[in-house]
């Protein structure tokens, strides 16, 4: 049985919209943040089970790439997808849509799992590695977004 994809769902709130009269880029960051929270929720990681494994997960780095405004009271609503794996780390995109469906930002980012105990990166638990091979194993099949691996720089004509 395939367990139903990760979904994380929120809205514009009134404290995340800027002078310009759309959500400020930090406040897609702090969407972002909160997606990765319940991604590791969704993937055994929960409060119990951090303390369980004395192991959570830090982000090493994210490229955030902004598509579209979001307005106030929107709903929005962050999908992830694996783009790879090993051991103790994962590559991942997270995509946030509007309620149209339309991406409107997404965030690379590359997620290191943490030995709470031995404060240092370690591999993951076994029942959470293998959740992650489940989806790694659905997720490395699928269309990559053109968003990923871009880099930032000035485009010059010739």
């Amino acid at each position: 049985m395939t367990k139903p994809a990760f979904q994380y769902q929120d809205f514009v709130r009134h404290d995340w919209v800027d002078y310009n009269g759309h959500m400020n880029d930090a406040a897609y960051a702090k969407v972002f943040s909160l997606a990765v929270d319940a991604f590791m929720d969704a993937i055994g990681l929960d409060e119990n089970s951090r303390v369980e494994y004395q192991y959570t997960i830090f982000t090493l780095e994210t490229h955030l790439c902004y598509l579209k405004e979001a307005h106030e009271d929107e709903q929005l609503t962050v999908t992830v997808q694996l783009l790879d794996v090993d051991a103790k780390r994962l590559h991942v995109i997270f995509i946030m849509n509007n309620a149209n469906n339309e991406a409107i930002a997404t965030s690379e980012q590359m997620l290191m799992g943490m030995d709470t105990y031995q404060g240092k990166p370690g591999p993951f638990p076994e029942a959470i590695t293998n959740f992650i091979e489940e989806i790694w194993n659905e997720h490395k099949q699928l269309e990559i977004s053109k968003q990923v691996g871009r880099t930032i720089g000035i485009k010059r004509k010739s």
